[in-house]
Order: C-alpha cells, then sequence, then structure tokens
C-alpha cells in the first residue's frame, strides 16, 4: 500500500474538506482497498495506487455522478436558464458520461407533465420529487437523497447543499456540469490540458497558472468574491474547477445520513450528519446576528485511523450525538457531548462549520474553532445545570426579543464558559470563574419577577463543584466554609437563602405561598464585612424564632486559624471571597478531609468571642460542655462590635458569658482587646466557621482545662507525667 498526502485537502475551507471525502469516495469505489485519514491537517491516502495512477484515474476512468436539480430554476431544464453545459452533456459521447445523459433524458420525461417557463412550486414541485426518486437509477439517487429529503409533509433541504441543491441563485448542478466540461472531453479523448494542472494543484496544492472565474458558492469563503475580497473593492469569484467537482462529488457522502428525528422532537423534523442549530459561544467571530440567520452548524468528523469510504460513509449516516438522552440540539449540546465519544469510531475532533447569511440571501460557510474528542473525569460536571431542564429554560429566556440586555451577557457569557469547559480537565481558576458566573446569573433571576416567574434558581450542584474549584487559598476555604453554614436539625438554614430570596428547605424562589414565617434573605448590600455582620446577626436572631436547638454556625468545611487571622488583619481578602461566595452557596459542601488547624494564632480578644459563638455540639465534643448543658449567645456582644467596641466591651461580655456556663477562661483582667482590629470587620470573622481542630486549639489557649481532665489525660497518655 502506498501512503499519498493529499496537501490540497484540507480541514478548512468546507470545500478541501468535501474535496477529501469525494476522493476517497470515488478512488475507493474502484478500489476497495483504499483508505483514507486526517494527519497534520492533511488527508492522507492509502491505496494501492501511486501518485500518478492516482491522477491517471480522474484524467481518464472517472465517471461523474448524475449531478442535477430538475426541480429549481437555474438548473438548466428551463427557459431562462444556462443551457449550455447540460446540452454538451446530453450531446456527449464519452462513454463515461453515459450514466449521466441516461439520467438527463428520465428528468426530461419527469419534467413532460410541467410547464417548462419556471420551475414548479408547491404540490407540483413535490410531485415532481416523488417521480422523479421512484424513476432515477441507482447511480444518481445519491445525489438526490444529498440534496432533498421527502417527507409525509413536504420536502426538506439539508442545510450543506443550500435549498435542494442551491445557493441563493447560483445552482450547484449547472455549475457542476459546467465544470465537468472543463476538466473533461465530452466526446471520450484526451481531457483539455489545463485538466492535469488544476488536479494536481487540487489534490497536492501544485502551482497553477490560472484559475476560473465561476462562482464556488458557500463552499470557500475566501473564493466567493464580492466586496473587501481582495486588496480593490470587489473581486471576482475564482475556482479551481477540479475542487468544484471533487467537493460535489464529496456531499454524496452524506447522502445515506438525512432522517426524520422522532416526532416529538420540538425543533424540526430534519436530522442531518453532524448538524445543530447554531451558537455564538465558542466561536470567536461568529455574533448574535449571524447564530440566528444562519441555517444551521456543521461539526465534521476529524479521524486518524485510515478508514474506508464505507465506514466514512456509515459514521456520517450514524452522525448523530446525544446528550444524555436527548439528541444534541445546537452547537452548544454538541460541544458537551462531545466527550461521551470517546474516541467513538476513531474520531479525534470535529472542525465547526456555521452557515451564515452574507449579502442577499446567499450563504457562506464560516469555519470556526476546532473542538477536539475527550475523556475527562469533570466533563460531567455541566449536566447539574440540566436539572429540571433549567439550562435550556434560561437560555431560551435570555435571548427572547424583550429580555434585558444584563440576560443576553449572561447568557452569553455562560454559553461561552460551557464551550469552552466541555469535554476537557477545568482548571480551579476555570470552575471558579463559572461559580462567580452562576452567582451572578442567580443575583439578576432574583432581581427580576419577570425572570423568576419563567426560569427556576440555579440548580443545586454537587460536592464535585467545589472540588473542581478548590485551589487550596485561604479565600477559597473561608468562602467554602461560609457556603456551607446550614441549620440545625429539622430546621434548615443554608446560606444561599439569606443571599437570594429562595426557599431554606427547597431548591425554589421564595413565593408569599410558600409557608414562611419569618423573613430570612437579608440580600447584598455590597460592603463584605456588613453582609456577613447582618448574616450572622440574621442567623443568631432566627435561632429562636426558628426553634433551634443549637446555633446555626456549623459547617461541613471551616477555615483555619492563619485564614482567619490573614481576614483580620485586612482586605485583602474580601473581593475575592465576595466573587466566590454566592456560586459556593449553590453547591453541596463536602466535608474537610484536610483537618489541620493550622500554625497561626488569633487575637485572644476575637478567640473569646469565637469561643462563645461555638456550638454546643462542638463545644461537647470538645469536653468543655457536659449532655444537656447549654452556651447562650452572650446578649449585646454583636452589637457592641457593630457600635465600634469602645473599651473592648465585646470580649468582656464574651469572657462573662463562658464563665457563668462553666467555660472558664484563662484570661483575668484587665482582658486583652481588639488593638489594630477593625470591630466590623471582627463582626463578620465571627460568622466564618473553623475547623474542628481549630476551634480545639483556640480552647486550648484561652479556656482552663476542665476539672478532672489533666488527670483523665494523664490515665490515657504514657507520655504525660
Amino acid at each position: 500500500m502506498n501512503e499519498i498526502i493529499l496537501a490540497g485537502c484540507t480541514p478548512t475551507p468546507l470545500a478541501n474538506y468535501l474535496k477529501a471525502l469525494g476522493v476517497l469516495r470515488l478512488l475507493g469505489s474502484k478500489h476497495s482497498t483504499t483508505r483514507g485519514c486526517w494527519r497534520g491537517d492533511r488527508f492522507v491516502l492509502q491505496t494501492s495506487l501511486e501518485m500518478c495512477g492516482v491522477l491517471e484515474y480522474f484524467l481518464e476512468d472517472y465517471e461523474p455522478t448524475p449531478v442535477m436539480a430538475p426541480w429549481n430554476g437555474g438548473s438548466g431544464f428551463y427557459a431562462k436558464d444556462n443551457k449550455d453545459a447540460l446540452r454538451s452533456l446530453c450531446e456527449s459521447t464519452s462513454p463515461r458520461l453515459a450514466a449521466y445523459r441516461q439520467c438527463l433524458v428520465l428528468a426530461e420525461e419527469a419534467l413532460a407533465p410541467f410547464s417548462r417557463d419556471e420551475s414548479p412550486k408547491g404540490e407540483d414541485k413535490a410531485r415532481l420529487l416523488l417521480s422523479l426518486r421512484s424513476s432515477l437509477p441507482e447511480s444518481a439517487l445519491g445525489w438526490f437523497d444529498a440534496s432533498v429529503l421527502l417527507s409525509a409533509s413536504a420536502p426538506q433541504y439539508p442545510p450543506l447543499l443550500g435549498t435542494g441543491g442551491n445557493d441563493g441563485r447560483l445552482d450547484f448542478t449547472n455549475n457542476f456540469m459546467q465544470r465537468l466540461g472543463d476538466v473533461s472531453s465530452l466526446t471520450g479523448g484526451l481531457p483539455p490540458p489545463m485538466s492535469r494542472e488544476w488536479l494536481g494543484m487540487a489534490l497536492f496544492s501544485a502551482t497553477s497558472s490560472a484559475l476560473v472565474k465561476r462562482a464556488v458558492g458557500q463552499f470557500s469563503p475566501g473564493q466567493a468574491g464580492g466586496p473587501n475580497a481582495a486588496t480593490g473593492f470587489e473581486a471576482d469569484a475564482a475556482i479551481n474547477p477540479w475542487d468544484f467537482v471533487l467537493m460535489i462529488e464529496g456531499a454524496l457522502m452524506f447522502a445515506a445520513a438525512a432522517v426524520r428525528r422522532n416526532a416529538d422532537d420540538p425543533f424540526g423534523v430534519l436530522s442531518y450528519p453532524f448538524t445543530v442549530r447554531a451558537v455564538g459561544a465558542g466561536a470567536g467571530s461568529l455574533g448574535e446576528g449571524d447564530a440566528a440567520s444562519s441555517r444551521g452548524e456543521l461539526w465534521l468528523p476529524i479521524w486518524r485511523q485510515p478508514a474506508s469510504h464505507t465506514e466514512v460513509r456509515a459514521l456520517l449516516s450514524e452522525g448523530r450525538v446525544a446528550l444524555g438522552k436527548k439528541p444534541a440540539r445546537d452547537a452548544l449540546d454538541f460541544a458537551r457531548a462531545l466527550h461521551r465519544l470517546g474516541g467513538y469510531r476513531g474520531v479525534q475532533g470535529f472542525q465547526r462549520f456555521a452557515l451564515v447569511m452574507r449579502a442577499g440571501k446567499a450563504y457562506l460557510a464560516a469555519p470556526l474553532a476546532r473542538v477536539n474528542v475527550s475523556e475527562a473525569p469533570h466533563a460531567d460536571l455541566l449536566h447539574d445545570l440540566d436539572q429540571s431542564n433549567w439550562l435550556e429554560r434560561f437560555r431560551q429566556f435570555a435571548r427572547g426579543d424583550n429580555t434585558p440586555q444584563r440576560f443576553l451577557v449572561l447568557r452569553r457569557q455562560l454559553e461561552d464558559r460551557i464551550f469552552d469547559l466541555s469535554g476537557r480537565e477545568p482548571t480551579p481558576a476555570e470552575m471558579q470563574s463559572m461559580l462567580v458566573l452562576l452567582g451572578s446569573i442567580q443575583h439578576a433571576l432574583a432581581a427580576s419577577s419577570k425572570a423568576r416567574e419563567a426560569v427556576a434558581p440555579v440548580p443545586r450542584l454537587s460536592e464535585r463543584w467545589v472540588s473542581a474549584a478548590d485551589d487550596g487559598t485561604p479565600e477559597f476555604r473561608i468562602a467554602r466554609a461560609l457556603a456551607g453554614l446550614r441549620g440545625t436539625g429539622d430546621a434548615p438554614l443554608p446560606l444561599r437563602a439569606q443571599i437570594h430570596p429562595v426557599q431554606r428547605q427547597f431548591n425554589q424562589w421564595m413565593t408569599p405561598d410558600a409557608g414562611e414565617t419569618v423573613r430570612v434573605c437579608a440580600g447584598r448590600k455590597g460592603r463584605l464585612i456588613a453582609d456577613m455582620a447582618a448574616w450572622l446577626e440574621r442567623r443568631l436572631w432566627l435561632m429562636d424564632r426558628l426553634e433551634m436547638s443549637d446555633k446555626p454556625l456549623a459547617s461541613p468545611a471551616g477555615a483555619m486559624l492563619d485564614d482567619v487571622a490573614a481576614f483580620l488583619e485586612s482586605d485583602a481578602m474580601d473581593a475575592r471571597i465576595a466573587a466566590l461566595l454566592p456560586g459556593l452557596s449553590l453547591c453541596e459542601i463536602p466535608p474537610d478531609t484536610d483537618r489541620q488547624a493550622g500554625e497561626g494564632t488569633v487575637p485572644a480578644a476575637f478567640g473569646l468571642m469565637k469561643l462563645a459563638l461555638t456550638t454546643d455540639r462542638d463545644l461537647r465534643s470538645l469536653g468543655r460542655l457536659q449532655a444537656g448543658e447549654h452556651l447562650p449567645v452572650p446578649a449585646g456582644m454583636l452589637a457592641a462590635l457593630m457600635a465600634g467596641d469602645r473599651g473592648g466591651r465585646a470580649a468582656t461580655l464574651a469572657w462573662r458569658r463562658l464563665r457563668s456556663s462553666g467555660l472558664t477562661p484563662a484570661l483575668r483582667a484587665p482582658l486583652p482587646t481588639l488593638a489594630g482590629i477593625d470591630p466590623a470587620r471582627a463582626a463578620a470573622a465571627l460568622l466564618i466557621p473553623l475547623r474542628w481542630a481549630a476551634t480545639a486549639a483556640v480552647a486550648r489557649a484561652l479556656l482552663d482545662e476542665p476539672e478532672g481532665a489533666a488527670q483523665d489525660r494523664a490515665a490515657t497518655d504514657p507520655t504525660v507525667a
């Protein structure tokens, strides 16, 4: 077997991709051992032919597929059409065109009952198509099925070949016939002198002295001509005739794949290989208007293992990608579903094209990003957003005509992030960015009554989101600990219900009929420490109103002493914590796996106040409270901090409460103060849950050892003298 690199067959533009398929299909039909694959953005043939043999096949043996569209005006069959090429083929004597001539005769017979002044419309066109489909030989059905889908209601037209084989006023079939006349002899003699040169250019990217000033349609934007297409104001279209011939032959590889979707699909009846609705996400240059007016997107497979033309046809005929149990309906679904392919039939990636409208009603196949197929452990994280069809509902709401601009921006940002993260391992920074965006979306939805009616709150996100976003920084640990705040027993009090108007127990918007007896949501005032202090004050107030058995200040994750000490010292972490917190509050927070207390210390005055707000459960686990004992919240302590903590009153109130509850502080008068620490910041820091080991370290440093504890420890610990 010989390996031949076709440097002229590349993944972009679309014409060159289809050209590669055309070469593989035509050669493979005659030489069954022929295989092809993509390598380094070039198509590689494995064939028994030498390079010169490949050239001789197309120049001397190639039998063109009967490509025609008698249902279209401009096809050569009607009074006002250019009939030169069609007439030349009908009058040709080349044996290689015998099948073509036969099909043209059958087309003329099928057109006999119809007027030839103009192409038929409506029911007449449907009758003509049915008549042709039943009378044409097998050799012509490939083109018919690639360009037209006959359905029970009305003919449908796969977007790859425009509207039944034409692009605006450009009929592909008539141009195909013309280009055959450019590259082959209609009498069976030698091909025109330029044909070999053009073929070498088409296959091997060889140089050529001249191109033909003819239209190429949507397949190669760089050759389409028009305004701003060259250094002047306007340029003519210029093509290699063999490029056009081979790309049309390649389009027939899609013939067997046009089928109807299930009847319950609300997005239409036509399903075509790897073809979905266009979106602007991940495209770079594709705007909202382009996406809305496009015919869709083609995602064309790039495979690296040699495959025969029948194997490639089978791949295309099965060319549907499912997102879970649903077919991928748009480019975003397709991108998310790619990781499930995982090398399906050797496909390594997809070249993405958008069929966008240009001047007039013609279209161009604009190449977009290349998307690789991969297996990523976290790739299915995004499926959490599909709960209750939330993602589709939000996208649908945020693309409405009367939707506020902020939702359009948020939707585009979300689609871009999802597209970028689909099918690969995200970095912690990327996952944090996604969480920040989801927090912003939740805030925007909460602020709009119209949005709340149309879209539910962002779904609860799994613990894996938190693990994937964890970068091990103090800011993340603090935000994660805060996001994990919960209630006690049967009285839930998640922090997300304080940030946004959602129900405490269910992930639903708060409404008058929700059955809540007290107001939970305090919102966000803009300054982190003010928000945290307000949330703390409200939680302590709700403890009594909701009849909680303990302080609602516990979290499965906690901060280290170093983290809290750094938070108390400055506001350097505030902006990042504030950005992360709303998104993290949407997640299930996993328990800490690292339980270290940290090597830092917190000021003694703050430590006393933190101990005074420690949950009874933690104090019992530390051996500081006995079963049935309770540590009440020090009355006035938080208010004293918010009022400026004159004379260190807050620490004094905490000291008194600890002492009266039997947790004797080791400190004696005069008590330490918050010297150099903003009292308002200290109030905010009291909301931050500590790891159990960190709380234990503070208790050891600031509380006298319980009576009898030293003897008990000596009895069980041989290192104690």
